[in-house]
């Protein structure tokens, strides 16, 4: 099965448009919505009349762009967003002194996704892959059985030892706590390459993520041309609602509180 699945729902008008328009025409099956930012709400009255499967994807990186929002909020973003900023290894480091207001932030957010869609998000990622930093997965700030995006998949020598077996270690992490895919590919990494022919040939026997930008005006014309018609016609589509129905370990046990 292949998801494709659409990030920065409700980031802008531009990606949410963009977004819809691949949803209607059957090209981008699921999305990962952001709250408090230009287009939050916008985007969440409109995927409540479309249909669309969405989830949160939570934001660590870029500050918040809505009015009108708590000054403790905005600040710990704020804080937060200094911190993974600092270099690329950033989330890799568990920072204690930002134990709380992670927690925080992260609650705010799923409160504001069920304030907006009304229900639960049907999966979790998060802006630039920060869902997996260390302090979210450290405190398990996602509950426990949820649907998890996990790490990308990467072929043999595309990246080095160390940067694979880390990987290989969230993944496995991931996998006993959470309902994942097989796999997770860029669709832009995949166009660049010409490595798509991979991907449906995965998809065939497997679940499969293909996570894109349509925002992204080479994505967008990608996702609305023959050729992206031609994949979906090759092999099982589907949407992260219908992630554990394909047969997924259903993982056992009451849901972590919210802080």
């Amino acid at each position: 099965m292949l998801i494709i699945n659409a990030d920065d729902y409700g980031l802008s008008r531009l990606a949410s448009d963009r977004i819809l328009c691949c949803h209607e025409r059957g090209s981008v099956t699921s999305a990962s919505a952001m709250v408090f930012m230009d287009d939050s709400e916008r985007a969440a009255d409109l995927a409540g009349h479309s249909g669309l499967d969405v989830g949160l994807h939570l934001n660590f990186t870029q500050r918040f762009t809505r009015t009108n929002l708590s000054s403790r909020l905005s600040d710990y973003q704020e804080r937060i967003v200094r911190f993974l900023s600092r270099n690329k290894y950033a989330f890799l480091v568990y920072h204690p002194g930002l134990r709380n207001q992670f927690q925080y932030v992260v609650k705010a957010q799923l409160d504001e996704f069920l304030r907006l869609y009304g229900a639960e998000p049907s999966h979790f990622d998060g802006h630039h892959h920060m869902h997996l930093c260390s302090n979210v997965l450290v405190d398990r700030l996602i509950p426990r059985g949820c649907k998890v995006r996990r790490s990308f998949s990467f072929g043999p020598g595309e990246k080095g030892y160390v940067n694979r077996s880390y990987r290989s270690m969230v993944d496995h992490w991931l996998t006993r706590n959470y309902l994942t895919t097989d796999f997770l590919f860029s669709l832009s990494s995949c166009l660049g390459s010409g490595s798509l022919s991979r991907v449906t040939k995965l998809a065939s026997f497997s679940t499969v993520e293909l996570q894109t930008h349509p925002e992204h005006t080479g994505e967008f014309e990608w996702l609305n041309s023959d050729s992206s018609g031609q994949v979906m016609s090759e092999v099982k589509i589907g949407s992260y609602a219908t992630l554990q129905a394909e047969g997924f370990q259903n993982l056992s046990g009451p849901r972590d509180q919210r802080s």
